[in-house]
């Protein structure tokens, strides 16, 4: 078995990402060839934060490649309501399992977990950090479009506080790719992260206004921007209408313009957009088995596995 954790998407090469998207798209091709590969393996679902998509996903891809799954259910029923730490709470599940997938409101959560378990963490969400695995799904649906060169991708929302999109950002600096920002100032991009992206010699351009940009993407990425996050909810319904599309708003997109979403979303992609050719959030969704199926393949090991580095 590798000892190989998943934290941030910062840690993931091309060679690791194109070797964990190749591996998923085999197994999307023929699935049935992952069954019982991994037979009486036990993978630990620990979700400190509601979630759907991603439990869902990672626990039907533990079972197609021949896993169990076991569930710490939610915090209120957990030892945690007693007081637990969360380093004593993993110690303790991995001694159930054989990799831990932690989502945890805190950012930070996940890399000090790992620090106290010998088994793989995969990062699940960790509060406005990271949330590595949706990357590898989001690339995923972007390459069997397009390739994950030569692209101009905007992401569009909420990139102060989203994880998905710091994620993101970081994992396609490892290809030819011109990113464009899109958000109120208010929900900019973190100093952090934009120091980062230049660091790595990243193209990156910041906007206000989606229309200055759209006709030049390829992809467009939009993110839910955060209710919770504004302490008047006037601001709150002034911003998220402004950064909002509908289906006449992608008539100035190309013709091949691909949506995505990591959902859920509230208003920010109205339906008729879900009738386009350019809708892609439900496939990228369904994504998660497949891709989540070749990942759980590589950091429970094989002998022809490829590891994901530290």
């Amino acid at each position: 078995m590798r000892q190989d954790h998943l934290i941030t998407a910062t840690q993931l090469s091309r060679d690791d990402i194109e070797a964990v998207l190749d591996r998923a798209r085999e197994v999307a091709a023929d699935p049935a060839a992952y069954m019982d590969r991994h037979a009486g393996a036990v993978l630990a679902l620990c979700f400190f934060e509601p979630s759907t998509r991603t439990k869902m996903s990672f626990d039907t891809a533990a079972k197609r490649i021949g896993a169990d799954t076991i569930d710490m259910g939610g915090v209120e029923s957990s030892s945690v309501k007693k007081g637990e730490s969360l380093a004593d709470t993993v110690r303790v599940i991995e001694g159930y399992a054989d990799a831990i997938v932690l989502r945890h409101p805190s950012e930070g959560a996940a890399t000090l977990a790992a620090e106290f378990v010998d088994v793989p963490v995969v990062n699940a969400g960790d509060g406005a950090g990271q949330h590595p695995s949706q990357t590898l799904l989001d690339l995923h649906t972007i390459r069997e479009d397009h390739g994950l060169d030569d692209l101009t991708i905007g992401i569009m929302g909420d990139l102060k506080y989203g994880r998905t999109v710091h994620s993101l950002a970081a994992a396609l600096t490892n290809f030819d790719v011109r990113q464009h920002f899109i958000s109120p100032e208010s929900l900019r991009l973190p100093r952090s992260v934009r120091f980062d992206l230049h660091e790595t010699g990243a193209q990156v351009r910041e906007h206000t206004d989606l229309e200055e940009v759209l006709p030049e993407l390829d992809v467009l990425y939009v993110t839910r921007i955060q209710k919770e996050r504004f302490p008047d909810e006037n601001e709150y319904h002034r911003v998220a209408g402004e950064y909002r599309i509908d289906a006449d708003t992608l008539e100035d997109g190309k013709e091949d313009l691909t949506v995505m979403h990591p959902l859920p979303r509230v208003d920010e992609i109205a339906a008729d957009v879900d009738a386009t050719d350019h809708a892609r959030y439900f496939e990228q969704a369904h994504n998660g088995v497949p891709v989540r199926m070749a990942l759980l393949d590589t950091l429970l090991g094989d002998d022809e596995g490829t590891e994901v580095d530290r």
